[in-house]
Protein backbone atom coordinates (compact mmCIF):
# COMPACT_ATOMS: atom_id res chain seq x y z
CA UNK A 1 0.00 0.00 0.00
CA UNK A 2 1.06 3.47 -0.57
CA UNK A 3 2.30 5.95 1.43
CA UNK A 4 -0.33 8.68 -0.09
CA UNK A 5 -3.35 6.09 0.56
CA UNK A 6 -1.78 5.33 4.57
CA UNK A 7 -2.14 8.98 4.71
CA UNK A 8 -5.77 9.16 3.30
CA UNK A 9 -6.74 6.38 5.77
CA UNK A 10 -5.30 8.39 8.65
CA UNK A 11 -7.07 11.27 7.49
CA UNK A 12 -10.60 9.43 7.32
CA UNK A 13 -10.14 8.00 10.55
CA UNK A 14 -9.39 11.34 12.44
CA UNK A 15 -12.08 12.83 10.15
CA UNK A 16 -14.91 10.24 11.94
CA UNK A 17 -13.49 10.53 15.41
CA UNK A 18 -13.64 14.36 14.90
CA UNK A 19 -17.21 14.34 13.36
CA UNK A 20 -17.81 12.16 16.62
CA UNK A 21 -16.70 14.38 19.42
CA UNK A 22 -18.12 17.99 17.23
CA UNK A 23 -21.34 15.30 16.51
CA UNK A 24 -22.50 13.86 20.45
CA UNK A 25 -25.53 13.25 18.79
CA UNK A 26 -23.86 10.68 16.68
CA UNK A 27 -22.32 8.60 19.75
CA UNK A 28 -25.86 8.78 21.12
CA UNK A 29 -27.80 7.09 18.37
CA UNK A 30 -25.01 4.17 18.12
CA UNK A 31 -24.63 3.92 21.65
CA UNK A 32 -28.15 3.53 23.26
CA UNK A 33 -29.77 0.77 20.78
CA UNK A 34 -27.22 -1.46 22.03
CA UNK A 35 -28.01 -0.78 25.32
CA UNK A 36 -31.80 -1.35 24.98
CA UNK A 37 -30.98 -4.68 22.48
CA UNK A 38 -29.17 -6.01 25.58
CA UNK A 39 -32.70 -5.09 27.29
CA UNK A 40 -35.11 -5.99 24.54
CA UNK A 41 -32.98 -9.18 24.34
CA UNK A 42 -33.21 -10.15 28.05
CA UNK A 43 -36.68 -9.46 28.82
CA UNK A 44 -38.16 -11.02 25.95
CA UNK A 45 -36.90 -14.02 26.84
CA UNK A 46 -38.47 -13.76 30.21
CA UNK A 47 -41.40 -12.93 27.87
CA UNK A 48 -41.14 -16.26 25.71
CA UNK A 49 -40.49 -18.40 28.47
CA UNK A 50 -43.81 -16.85 30.39
CA UNK A 51 -45.18 -17.77 26.86
CA UNK A 52 -44.31 -20.83 26.73
CA UNK A 53 -45.25 -22.52 30.14
CA UNK A 54 -48.25 -22.26 29.11
CA UNK A 55 -48.33 -25.61 27.57
CA UNK A 56 -47.75 -26.73 31.40
CA UNK A 57 -51.00 -25.12 32.62
CA UNK A 58 -53.23 -27.61 34.73
CA UNK A 59 -56.49 -26.96 36.20
CA UNK A 60 -57.03 -25.45 39.33
CA UNK A 61 -59.93 -23.99 41.60
CA UNK A 62 -61.77 -21.80 38.81
CA UNK A 63 -60.54 -24.25 35.98
CA UNK A 64 -62.42 -27.10 37.16
CA UNK A 65 -65.82 -25.61 37.07
CA UNK A 66 -65.25 -24.06 33.72
CA UNK A 67 -64.45 -27.24 32.36
CA UNK A 68 -67.03 -29.40 32.35
CA UNK A 69 -69.87 -26.46 32.27
CA UNK A 70 -68.25 -25.52 29.01
CA UNK A 71 -68.25 -29.77 27.84
CA UNK A 72 -72.20 -30.17 29.57
CA UNK A 73 -73.66 -27.15 29.28
CA UNK A 74 -72.06 -25.88 25.80
CA UNK A 75 -71.11 -21.73 25.21
CA UNK A 76 -74.76 -20.49 25.56
CA UNK A 77 -75.32 -22.66 28.57
CA UNK A 78 -72.21 -21.18 30.79
CA UNK A 79 -73.16 -17.87 29.92
CA UNK A 80 -76.71 -18.40 31.20
CA UNK A 81 -74.99 -19.69 34.25
CA UNK A 82 -73.03 -17.01 35.00
CA UNK A 83 -75.99 -14.65 34.07
CA UNK A 84 -78.49 -16.16 36.37
CA UNK A 85 -76.62 -17.84 39.11
CA UNK A 86 -73.07 -16.86 39.43
CA UNK A 87 -72.08 -12.87 39.18
CA UNK A 88 -73.48 -11.89 35.78
CA UNK A 89 -70.02 -11.23 34.10
CA UNK A 90 -71.77 -12.07 30.76
CA UNK A 91 -69.11 -11.41 28.39
CA UNK A 92 -66.79 -13.04 31.17
CA UNK A 93 -69.21 -16.23 30.30
CA UNK A 94 -68.92 -15.89 27.12
CA UNK A 95 -65.37 -16.02 26.29
CA UNK A 96 -64.45 -18.84 29.16
CA UNK A 97 -67.03 -20.80 27.36
CA UNK A 98 -65.33 -20.14 23.93
CA UNK A 99 -62.00 -20.83 25.77
CA UNK A 100 -62.92 -23.94 27.51
CA UNK A 101 -64.88 -25.43 24.69
CA UNK A 102 -61.88 -27.59 23.50
CA UNK A 103 -60.63 -28.53 27.38
CA UNK A 104 -57.68 -27.19 28.29
CA UNK A 105 -56.28 -26.62 24.78
CA UNK A 106 -57.48 -22.65 25.06
CA UNK A 107 -56.18 -22.21 28.91
CA UNK A 108 -52.98 -23.89 27.51
CA UNK A 109 -52.38 -21.52 24.57
CA UNK A 110 -53.94 -18.21 25.59
CA UNK A 111 -50.44 -16.87 27.71
CA UNK A 112 -48.55 -16.88 24.25
CA UNK A 113 -51.56 -14.58 22.74
CA UNK A 114 -51.61 -12.32 25.39
CA UNK A 115 -47.81 -11.86 25.48
CA UNK A 116 -48.03 -11.42 21.62
CA UNK A 117 -51.01 -9.06 21.64
CA UNK A 118 -49.90 -6.63 24.04
CA UNK A 119 -46.28 -6.28 22.73
CA UNK A 120 -47.60 -5.46 19.35
CA UNK A 121 -50.32 -3.58 20.76
CA UNK A 122 -47.60 -1.29 22.71
CA UNK A 123 -45.76 -0.81 20.03
CA UNK A 124 -47.84 0.65 17.65
CA UNK A 125 -49.62 2.72 20.40
CA UNK A 126 -46.39 3.88 21.34
CA UNK A 127 -45.10 4.82 17.61
CA UNK A 128 -48.63 6.56 16.49
CA UNK A 129 -47.87 8.64 20.03
CA UNK A 130 -44.28 9.27 18.89
CA UNK A 131 -45.72 10.26 15.07
CA UNK A 132 -48.36 12.17 16.31
CA UNK A 133 -46.24 14.23 18.64
CA UNK A 134 -43.17 14.97 16.48
CA UNK A 135 -45.95 16.64 13.74
CA UNK A 136 -47.71 18.66 16.91
CA UNK A 137 -44.88 19.89 18.22
CA UNK A 138 -41.41 21.38 17.06
CA UNK A 139 -38.89 24.43 17.41
CA UNK A 140 -40.23 27.77 19.21
CA UNK A 141 -43.67 26.18 18.18
CA UNK A 142 -43.47 25.74 14.29
CA UNK A 143 -44.17 21.88 13.28
CA UNK A 144 -41.01 20.21 12.96
CA UNK A 145 -40.29 17.48 10.47
CA UNK A 146 -40.51 13.83 11.66
CA UNK A 147 -37.31 11.63 12.45
CA UNK A 148 -35.90 9.44 9.39
CA UNK A 149 -36.94 6.72 11.01
CA UNK A 150 -38.23 5.49 14.40
CA UNK A 151 -36.04 4.44 17.23
CA UNK A 152 -37.55 0.74 16.59
CA UNK A 153 -34.91 -0.86 19.36
CA UNK A 154 -35.43 1.12 21.70
CA UNK A 155 -38.94 1.11 21.47
CA UNK A 156 -39.27 -2.77 21.70
CA UNK A 157 -36.81 -2.60 24.48
CA UNK A 158 -39.42 -0.21 26.25
CA UNK A 159 -42.66 -2.65 25.55
CA UNK A 160 -40.76 -5.82 26.35
CA UNK A 161 -39.66 -4.40 29.31
CA UNK A 162 -43.31 -3.03 30.40
CA UNK A 163 -44.85 -6.10 29.65
CA UNK A 164 -42.43 -7.98 31.55
CA UNK A 165 -42.84 -5.90 34.14
CA UNK A 166 -46.75 -6.58 34.01
CA UNK A 167 -46.21 -9.80 33.94
CA UNK A 168 -43.57 -11.03 36.58
CA UNK A 169 -42.98 -8.34 38.81
CA UNK A 170 -46.14 -8.44 41.25
CA UNK A 171 -47.65 -10.49 43.69
CA UNK A 172 -49.51 -13.17 41.33
CA UNK A 173 -47.65 -13.79 38.08
CA UNK A 174 -49.12 -17.18 37.82
CA UNK A 175 -52.60 -15.57 38.25
CA UNK A 176 -51.57 -12.22 35.87
CA UNK A 177 -50.58 -15.00 32.84
CA UNK A 178 -51.06 -18.15 32.70
CA UNK A 179 -54.60 -18.95 35.32
CA UNK A 180 -57.31 -18.21 32.47
CA UNK A 181 -59.92 -17.24 34.80
CA UNK A 182 -58.28 -14.69 36.12
CA UNK A 183 -56.79 -13.44 32.60
CA UNK A 184 -59.70 -13.63 30.94
CA UNK A 185 -60.96 -10.97 33.74
CA UNK A 186 -58.32 -8.42 34.37
CA UNK A 187 -55.37 -9.00 31.98
CA UNK A 188 -57.41 -9.40 28.61
CA UNK A 189 -59.49 -6.14 29.12
CA UNK A 190 -56.72 -4.15 29.22
CA UNK A 191 -54.84 -5.72 25.32
CA UNK A 192 -58.42 -5.13 24.20
CA UNK A 193 -58.88 -1.58 25.34
CA UNK A 194 -55.53 -0.90 23.66
CA UNK A 195 -56.58 -1.89 20.17
CA UNK A 196 -59.66 -0.76 20.71
CA UNK A 197 -58.13 2.84 21.13
CA UNK A 198 -55.30 2.04 18.51
CA UNK A 199 -58.50 1.58 15.99
CA UNK A 200 -59.69 5.07 17.17
CA UNK A 201 -56.40 6.36 16.19
CA UNK A 202 -56.43 4.61 12.51
CA UNK A 203 -59.79 5.89 12.10
CA UNK A 204 -58.90 9.60 13.17
CA UNK A 205 -55.67 9.78 11.05
CA UNK A 206 -57.64 8.44 7.98
CA UNK A 207 -59.64 11.45 7.45
CA UNK A 208 -62.86 9.29 6.55
CA UNK A 209 -66.13 10.26 7.78
CA UNK A 210 -67.23 7.04 7.85
CA UNK A 211 -64.13 5.53 9.71
CA UNK A 212 -64.68 8.05 12.61
CA UNK A 213 -68.40 7.02 12.91
CA UNK A 214 -67.67 3.13 12.66
CA UNK A 215 -64.77 4.28 15.58
CA UNK A 216 -67.47 5.69 17.92
CA UNK A 217 -69.60 2.51 17.24
CA UNK A 218 -66.81 0.26 18.23
CA UNK A 219 -66.11 2.15 21.34
CA UNK A 220 -69.77 1.75 22.44
CA UNK A 221 -69.88 -1.94 21.46
CA UNK A 222 -66.64 -2.43 23.23
CA UNK A 223 -67.25 -0.45 26.38
CA UNK A 224 -70.65 -2.46 26.88
CA UNK A 225 -69.12 -5.76 26.60
CA UNK A 226 -66.12 -4.58 28.68
CA UNK A 227 -68.62 -3.30 31.00
CA UNK A 228 -69.73 -7.34 31.47
CA UNK A 229 -66.49 -8.51 31.68
CA UNK A 230 -64.39 -7.03 34.85
CA UNK A 231 -65.57 -4.13 37.05
CA UNK A 232 -61.90 -2.72 38.26
CA UNK A 233 -61.48 -2.43 34.44
CA UNK A 234 -64.07 -0.70 33.43
CA UNK A 235 -63.92 2.01 36.73
CA UNK A 236 -59.88 2.75 35.83
CA UNK A 237 -61.18 2.48 32.06
CA UNK A 238 -64.18 5.22 32.81
CA UNK A 239 -62.54 7.47 34.87
CA UNK A 240 -59.25 7.72 31.79
CA UNK A 241 -61.43 8.05 29.26
CA UNK A 242 -64.10 10.82 30.97
CA UNK A 243 -61.08 12.88 31.14
CA UNK A 244 -59.59 12.63 28.32
CA UNK A 245 -62.92 13.45 26.68
CA UNK A 246 -63.56 16.54 29.16
CA UNK A 247 -59.91 17.99 28.25
CA UNK A 248 -60.45 17.39 24.35
CA UNK A 249 -62.91 19.09 24.36
CA UNK A 250 -62.65 22.58 21.49
CA UNK A 251 -62.71 24.31 23.89
CA UNK A 252 -59.85 24.09 25.63
CA UNK A 253 -58.01 24.09 22.22
CA UNK A 254 -56.12 21.02 21.88
CA UNK A 255 -58.08 19.12 19.72
CA UNK A 256 -59.53 20.57 16.33
CA UNK A 257 -62.94 18.87 16.51
CA UNK A 258 -65.30 16.74 19.15
CA UNK A 259 -63.92 12.86 17.21
CA UNK A 260 -62.07 12.84 20.69
CA UNK A 261 -64.62 13.83 23.13
CA UNK A 262 -67.16 12.25 20.91
CA UNK A 263 -65.61 8.46 20.41
CA UNK A 264 -64.83 8.88 25.06
CA UNK A 265 -68.79 9.33 25.69
CA UNK A 266 -69.10 6.51 23.34
CA UNK A 267 -66.29 4.74 25.72
CA UNK A 268 -67.90 5.73 28.80
CA UNK A 269 -71.69 4.93 27.49
CA UNK A 270 -70.81 1.33 26.68
CA UNK A 271 -68.72 0.91 29.72
CA UNK A 272 -71.98 2.35 32.02
CA UNK A 273 -74.41 -0.08 30.38
CA UNK A 274 -72.06 -3.09 30.56
CA UNK A 275 -71.63 -2.25 34.17
CA UNK A 276 -75.33 -1.86 34.59
CA UNK A 277 -76.65 -4.93 32.95
CA UNK A 278 -74.03 -6.82 34.92
CA UNK A 279 -74.62 -4.86 38.25
CA UNK A 280 -78.62 -5.69 38.08
CA UNK A 281 -78.38 -9.41 36.65
CA UNK A 282 -79.81 -12.12 38.87
CA UNK A 283 -76.33 -13.39 39.51
CA UNK A 284 -75.10 -10.30 40.67
CA UNK A 285 -77.62 -10.12 42.82
CA UNK A 286 -77.07 -13.61 44.11
CA UNK A 287 -73.57 -12.69 44.65
CA UNK A 288 -74.11 -9.55 46.80
CA UNK A 289 -76.48 -11.41 48.81
CA UNK A 290 -73.30 -14.00 50.24
CA UNK A 291 -71.60 -11.04 51.04
CA UNK A 292 -74.09 -8.59 52.67
CA UNK A 293 -72.00 -4.97 52.40
CA UNK A 294 -71.45 -2.85 54.98
CA UNK A 295 -73.29 0.48 55.30
CA UNK A 296 -70.87 3.28 54.22
CA UNK A 297 -69.32 4.89 57.28
CA UNK A 298 -66.33 6.98 58.31
CA UNK A 299 -64.47 3.87 59.35
CA UNK A 300 -65.22 1.87 56.33
CA UNK A 301 -63.93 4.81 54.44
CA UNK A 302 -60.83 4.73 56.64
CA UNK A 303 -60.32 1.13 56.16
CA UNK A 304 -60.44 1.26 52.70
CA UNK A 305 -57.97 4.21 52.03
CA UNK A 306 -55.64 2.05 54.66
CA UNK A 307 -55.89 -0.95 52.27
CA UNK A 308 -54.89 1.61 49.09
CA UNK A 309 -51.94 2.51 50.99
CA UNK A 310 -51.27 -0.87 51.81
CA UNK A 311 -51.51 -1.71 48.30
CA UNK A 312 -49.39 1.16 47.39
CA UNK A 313 -46.88 0.24 49.94
CA UNK A 314 -46.67 -3.10 48.12
CA UNK A 315 -46.23 -2.05 44.74
CA UNK A 316 -44.02 0.93 45.64
CA UNK A 317 -41.75 -2.44 47.10
CA UNK A 318 -40.97 -3.50 43.79
CA UNK A 319 -37.83 -1.49 42.69
CA UNK A 320 -37.79 -3.27 39.29
CA UNK A 321 -40.29 -1.02 38.25
CA UNK A 322 -37.82 1.86 38.55
CA UNK A 323 -37.06 -0.15 35.05
CA UNK A 324 -39.62 1.54 33.08
CA UNK A 325 -38.72 4.96 34.21
CA UNK A 326 -35.16 4.14 32.85
CA UNK A 327 -36.25 2.67 29.63
CA UNK A 328 -38.58 5.91 28.88
CA UNK A 329 -35.08 7.82 29.76
CA UNK A 330 -33.26 5.96 27.06
CA UNK A 331 -36.14 6.21 24.85
CA UNK A 332 -36.19 9.99 25.35
CA UNK A 333 -32.25 10.44 25.12
CA UNK A 334 -32.01 8.88 21.70
CA UNK A 335 -35.16 11.06 20.77
CA UNK A 336 -33.53 13.86 21.44
CA UNK A 337 -30.35 12.73 19.51
CA UNK A 338 -32.29 11.77 16.21
CA UNK A 339 -32.08 13.68 13.14
CA UNK A 340 -34.23 14.97 10.72
CA UNK A 341 -35.40 14.03 7.48
CA UNK A 342 -33.06 16.35 5.75
CA UNK A 343 -30.13 14.48 7.69
CA UNK A 344 -29.43 17.61 9.80
CA UNK A 345 -29.60 17.49 13.76
CA UNK A 346 -31.59 18.29 16.19
CA UNK A 347 -30.81 21.82 17.11
CA UNK A 348 -29.40 21.83 20.50
CA UNK A 349 -31.23 25.03 21.66
CA UNK A 350 -35.15 23.76 21.32
CA UNK A 351 -36.97 22.68 24.34
CA UNK A 352 -38.96 20.25 21.77
CA UNK A 353 -41.75 20.37 23.86
CA UNK A 354 -45.51 20.42 23.71
CA UNK A 355 -47.73 23.52 24.15
CA UNK A 356 -47.76 24.61 28.43
CA UNK A 357 -50.67 23.98 28.96
CA UNK A 358 -50.41 20.73 27.60
CA UNK A 359 -47.43 20.00 28.81
CA UNK A 360 -48.77 20.93 32.84
CA UNK A 361 -51.84 18.35 32.13
CA UNK A 362 -49.97 16.00 31.01
CA UNK A 363 -47.49 15.60 33.74
CA UNK A 364 -49.59 16.47 36.61
CA UNK A 365 -52.69 14.76 35.93
CA UNK A 366 -51.93 11.09 34.70
CA UNK A 367 -50.48 10.14 38.41
CA UNK A 368 -53.64 11.15 40.74
CA UNK A 369 -56.13 9.93 38.22
CA UNK A 370 -54.28 6.57 38.27
CA UNK A 371 -54.31 6.70 42.40
CA UNK A 372 -57.99 7.86 42.13
CA UNK A 373 -59.51 4.88 40.07
CA UNK A 374 -57.07 2.42 41.98
CA UNK A 375 -58.94 3.49 44.97
CA UNK A 376 -62.08 2.89 43.54
CA UNK A 377 -60.87 -0.23 42.66
CA UNK A 378 -59.78 -1.18 45.85
CA UNK A 379 -63.30 -0.15 47.59
CA UNK A 380 -64.87 -2.60 45.02
CA UNK A 381 -62.97 -5.06 46.15
CA UNK A 382 -63.28 -4.55 50.27
CA UNK A 383 -67.56 -4.45 49.11
CA UNK A 384 -66.69 -7.94 47.45
CA UNK A 385 -64.78 -9.45 48.97
CA UNK A 386 -64.01 -8.06 52.77
CA UNK A 387 -60.84 -7.29 54.18
CA UNK A 388 -58.55 -8.88 52.25
CA UNK A 389 -60.08 -7.69 48.82
CA UNK A 390 -56.68 -5.74 48.13
CA UNK A 391 -54.45 -8.01 48.44
CA UNK A 392 -56.02 -9.71 45.56
CA UNK A 393 -53.15 -9.21 43.18
CA UNK A 394 -54.62 -10.18 39.60
CA UNK A 395 -56.65 -7.06 40.15
CA UNK A 396 -53.97 -4.70 40.06
CA UNK A 397 -53.55 -5.52 36.39
CA UNK A 398 -55.76 -2.46 35.63
CA UNK A 399 -54.01 -0.14 37.08
CA UNK A 400 -50.88 -0.86 37.09
CA UNK A 401 -50.64 -1.20 33.03
CA UNK A 402 -51.59 2.86 33.01
CA UNK A 403 -49.34 3.37 36.07
CA UNK A 404 -46.19 1.79 33.92
CA UNK A 405 -46.80 3.54 30.85
CA UNK A 406 -47.08 6.83 32.89
CA UNK A 407 -43.48 6.02 34.20
CA UNK A 408 -41.97 5.49 30.86
CA UNK A 409 -43.50 8.61 29.83
CA UNK A 410 -42.08 10.23 32.52
CA UNK A 411 -38.91 8.55 32.08
CA UNK A 412 -39.05 9.87 27.97
CA UNK A 413 -39.74 13.23 28.62
CA UNK A 414 -36.76 12.87 31.09
CA UNK A 415 -34.24 11.56 29.12
CA UNK A 416 -35.34 14.06 26.06
CA UNK A 417 -35.07 16.78 28.31
CA UNK A 418 -31.75 15.68 29.47
CA UNK A 419 -29.87 14.56 26.14
CA UNK A 420 -30.88 18.18 24.64
CA UNK A 421 -28.58 19.33 27.78
CA UNK A 422 -26.07 16.47 27.45
CA UNK A 423 -25.82 16.91 23.53
CA UNK A 424 -23.43 19.81 24.48
CA UNK A 425 -20.18 19.38 23.09
CA UNK A 426 -18.60 20.38 26.65
CA UNK A 427 -19.93 17.38 28.31
CA UNK A 428 -18.98 13.76 27.51
CA UNK A 429 -18.31 12.90 31.12
CA UNK A 430 -21.82 13.54 31.78
CA UNK A 431 -23.52 11.85 28.56
CA UNK A 432 -21.28 8.71 29.51
CA UNK A 433 -22.37 9.04 33.09
CA UNK A 434 -25.83 9.35 32.07
CA UNK A 435 -25.69 6.26 30.00
CA UNK A 436 -24.27 3.79 32.47
CA UNK A 437 -26.87 4.89 34.80
CA UNK A 438 -29.74 4.52 32.70
CA UNK A 439 -28.58 1.51 30.98
CA UNK A 440 -27.46 -0.17 34.61
CA UNK A 441 -31.32 0.08 36.24
CA UNK A 442 -33.15 -0.63 33.20
CA UNK A 443 -30.88 -3.88 32.70
CA UNK A 444 -30.98 -4.48 36.48
CA UNK A 445 -34.58 -4.68 36.27
CA UNK A 446 -35.08 -7.00 33.71
CA UNK A 447 -32.57 -9.08 35.33
CA UNK A 448 -34.78 -9.01 38.85
CA UNK A 449 -37.32 -10.70 37.54
CA UNK A 450 -35.31 -13.41 36.06
CA UNK A 451 -35.52 -15.35 39.97
CA UNK A 452 -39.82 -14.74 39.67
CA UNK A 453 -39.75 -16.33 36.62
CA UNK A 454 -37.35 -19.43 37.32
CA UNK A 455 -39.84 -19.78 40.31
CA UNK A 456 -42.86 -19.52 38.21
CA UNK A 457 -41.16 -21.95 35.88
CA UNK A 458 -40.55 -24.43 38.49
CA UNK A 459 -43.49 -24.16 40.10
CA UNK A 460 -46.20 -25.04 37.30
CA UNK A 461 -43.92 -27.81 35.62
CA UNK A 462 -43.33 -29.66 38.76
CA UNK A 463 -47.21 -29.14 39.24
CA UNK A 464 -47.88 -30.11 35.40
CA UNK A 465 -46.03 -33.60 36.12
CA UNK A 466 -47.69 -34.30 39.47
CA UNK A 467 -51.22 -33.53 38.28
CA UNK A 468 -50.46 -35.87 34.77
CA UNK A 469 -50.01 -38.37 37.38
CA UNK A 470 -52.77 -37.93 39.20
CA UNK A 471 -55.42 -37.25 36.13
CA UNK A 472 -53.99 -40.77 34.75
CA UNK A 473 -55.08 -42.25 37.91
CA UNK A 474 -58.41 -40.84 38.81
CA UNK A 475 -59.29 -41.77 34.97
CA UNK A 476 -58.27 -45.23 34.91
CA UNK A 477 -60.54 -45.73 37.94
CA UNK A 478 -63.30 -44.05 36.91
CA UNK A 479 -63.35 -45.82 33.94
CA UNK A 480 -63.63 -48.79 36.28
CA UNK A 481 -66.73 -47.78 38.28
CA UNK A 482 -65.31 -45.96 40.88
CA UNK A 483 -67.88 -43.30 42.48
CA UNK A 484 -65.60 -42.22 44.80
CA UNK A 485 -61.88 -41.32 44.06
CA UNK A 486 -58.74 -39.73 45.56
CA UNK A 487 -57.26 -36.40 44.78
CA UNK A 488 -54.02 -34.73 46.28
CA UNK A 489 -54.21 -31.30 45.90
CA UNK A 490 -51.90 -29.14 44.44
CA UNK A 491 -51.29 -25.50 44.99
CA UNK A 492 -50.17 -23.13 43.10
CA UNK A 493 -50.09 -19.37 42.33
CA UNK A 494 -52.59 -18.85 45.72
CA UNK A 495 -55.26 -20.27 44.04
CA UNK A 496 -57.95 -22.22 45.88
CA UNK A 497 -57.53 -26.40 45.71
CA UNK A 498 -60.22 -29.05 46.27
CA UNK A 499 -61.17 -30.14 49.63
CA UNK A 500 -59.80 -27.04 51.49
CA UNK A 501 -63.40 -25.80 52.21
CA UNK A 502 -64.59 -26.49 55.93
CA UNK A 503 -67.02 -29.00 54.89
CA UNK A 504 -67.88 -30.88 51.83
CA UNK A 505 -71.21 -29.48 50.86
CA UNK A 506 -69.22 -25.80 50.63
CA UNK A 507 -66.26 -27.26 48.51
CA UNK A 508 -67.48 -25.79 45.25
CA UNK A 509 -63.92 -26.83 43.93
CA UNK A 510 -64.13 -30.55 44.91
CA UNK A 511 -67.66 -30.42 43.56
CA UNK A 512 -66.55 -29.40 40.17
CA UNK A 513 -63.56 -31.40 40.25
CA UNK A 514 -66.30 -34.74 41.08
CA UNK A 515 -68.07 -33.56 37.93
CA UNK A 516 -65.73 -33.19 35.45
CA UNK A 517 -64.66 -36.55 36.66
CA UNK A 518 -67.98 -37.84 36.42
CA UNK A 519 -67.68 -39.35 39.77
CA UNK A 520 -69.72 -38.67 43.00
CA UNK A 521 -67.43 -37.45 44.90
CA UNK A 522 -63.51 -37.24 45.95
CA UNK A 523 -61.41 -37.37 48.95
CA UNK A 524 -57.92 -36.81 50.10
CA UNK A 525 -55.65 -39.97 50.26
Amino acid sequence: MSRTTLSDLGDARMSDDEEQHTDPARGLRQVVPWIALVIATGAGALLSVGAFLGLYVRPTSDDWCALWKSRDLGVLGITADFYLTQNGRVTNALLTGLLYSDGMRGPKLLPAVLVVALGSGLFLLARAALRSLDHATGTRGEPAEPPARLPVVPLVAAVTLLSALLFFAGTRSYQVLLWAPATISHTLPSVIGIWTVLGAVRAARSGVRWARIAAVGAALLTGAALGMLSEPFTLVAGLLAATVGILCLPAFGWAANRYVSTWCAAACLGLLLGLVLLYTSPGARWRRAQHPQEPLSAAELGETFHDWWRLWQTVGGQWAYLGALAVGALLGLVLAAAPRRDGSAVPRDASGLPPRRLFLVAVLLPLPLIALASLAVVFGLRSGYGDVGWTYGRTWTSFLLPTLLVLCAYGAWGGHVWGRRLLRPARPAGRAAALVAIGAIAVASAAALVQPVYALTTDTVVRAAAWDRQNARIRAEAATGARDVAYEPLLIGGLTEPLFASSYERDWAAQCTATYYGVDRIHRP
